[in-house]
C-alpha cells in the first residue's frame, strides 16, 4: 500500500508551502531574515507612511503631522522620488525619517539578486539626490521578502527590514470612517503602516489617510503616547 507514504509525502509538502508563506509574508517572520515590527517602547508609537512622495496627500499630511508635533517615517518610492524631488526633500527638512521602499514597487519574493540590488540602489540613489540623505532603512513592497532579499540588505549595511504590527488596509479609497475604525486598535510600542501614496499612480487619492489622522492624533496625543520615527529604534537595528 503506496497510499499512506503518498500522503505523508504530501503533507509535509503543504507544511513546507505554509511555512513558506508565512515567513515570506508575516511581519513577525524572521526566518527569512530578522525584521522589526515593533518599537519595544510601550510607551510609544512609530506612525509609518508607505508609496510617497504623493503632491495630493503629503504636503497637507505633513501640515497635519506638523500641528500636532508628530515626526514619522516615509517609506519612498524611487520612481515617485524622480518625479517629485522638492516634496521628498520637504518631507526630510520637516525631520521625518526616510526609508527605501524600492524604485518600482515589484514583489520581490521571487526577484533574483541583480533585481533586488538594482531596485534598492535605483531608489537609495533617487532619495540622495533629491534629500541628501542615505537611509539604512528599507520595508519590501507589500511586506513579501525571500532568503536572497535579506542577504542583500546585510551585504550593504542596511538595518533589518522595518514592518509593522498594525496594518488598516488604507491601500484603496474609502470613508475615513472605516480606516478610524480600524484604527482603535494600536497601542503603545506598535508600529503602524499607512500610504500617503499609490503605487500604481504618482498622485492616488489618500483622503481617507487624512481624515482618520486627524481623528485619532489628538486622541492618541492626550492618551500620551509618544510618537517616534524608525530612526529612534536604532537600539534594535
Amino acid at each position: 500500500m503506496q497510499i499512506l507514504p503518498t500522503i505523508i509525502a504530501a503533507s509535509g509538502v503543504c507544511a513546507a508551502g505554509g511555512i513558506f508563506a508565512w515567513a515570506a509574508a508575516a511581519p513577525s517572520a524572521q526566518l527569512f531574515g530578522r525584521t522589526i515590527y515593533e518599537t519595544g517602547d510601550t510607551s510609544t508609537m512609530a506612525l509609518t507612511f508607505d508609496d510617497g512622495p504623493n503632491p495630493g496627500v503629503t504636503p497637507r499630511l505633513l501640515d497635519l503631522l506638523d500641528r500636532h508635533n508628530v515626526r514619522a517615517s516615509f517609506f519612498l518610492i524611487g520612481r515617485h522620488v524622480r518625479a517629485f524631488p522638492a516634496l521628498a526633500k520637504e518631507v526630510a527638512l520637516r525631520g521625518h525619517a526616510i526609508g527605501n521602499h524600492t524604485f518600482s514597487h515589484p514583489r520581490l519574493l521571487f526577484s533574483s539578486p541583480r533585481q533586488i540590488q538594482e531596485e534598492l540602489s535605483k531608489c537609495d540613489a533617487a532619495i540622495e539626490e533629491a534629500t541628501g540623505r542615505n537611509s539604512r532603512w528599507m520595508r519590501p513592497p507589500f511586506g513579501h521578502r525571500g532568503p536572497q532579499l535579506a542577504h542583500i540588505m546585510s551585504a550593504h549595511g542596511y538595518a533589518p527590514m522595518l514592518m509593522w504590527s498594525v496594518w488598516v488596509r488604507d491601500w484603496k479609497p474609502q470613508p475615513a470612517y472605516d480606516v478610524i475604525r480600524r484604527l482603535h486598535r494600536p497601542k503603545g510600542g506598535d508600529i503602524v503602516l499607512m500610504h500617503d501614496g499609490d503605487h500604481r499612480a504618482l498622485e492616488g487619492n489618500r483622503e481617507h489617510v487624512l481624515g482618520a489622522l486627524e481623528y485619532w492624533l489628538p486622541r492618541w496625543k492626550d492618551a500620551g503616547i509618544r510618537f517616534v520615527t524608525v530612526d529612534e529604534l536604532q537600539n534594535l537595528a
